[in-house]
């Protein structure tokens, strides 16, 4: 009589968990499911910006391309000139420098 009545508490109980764990397989499927959709659009998104990323270092790449064939034609063309602006240049950095340095013992 107590084997039988274990014996239908098991069964009971076995029916009980199957029967819980149906709506909770099923909310752990849909969170999986929605957890692996989620990762496929961050992965997406993420190519994407590496292929906006690539393509603006190639565009960025060919700009500085043209203006230092631009630089060579004009220094070419013009010498005299180029050494003038570079020099002129270098005792601009060299007045800010000097500025900056005396503005710094100050303090």
């Amino acid at each position: 009589m107590i084997e039988r009545r274990q014996s239908r508490e098991a069964h009971a109980t076995g029916s009980q968990v199957e029967h819980a764990s149906g709506p909770g397989n099923r909310v752990f499927d849909s969170t999986r499911e929605f957890a692996a959709m989620a990762l496929e659009r961050a992965a997406e998104k993420m190519r994407d910006l590496r292929e906006g990323v690539s393509d603006t270092a190639i565009a960025a790449q060919r700009k500085v391309h043209g203006y230092a064939g631009a630089t060579s034609r004009y220094i070419a063309d013009q010498p005299m000139r180029a050494a003038l602006i570079a020099a002129g240049i270098g005792a601009l950095v060299t007045a800010v420098i000097l500025i900056s340095r005396r503005r710094g013992n100050r303090y």
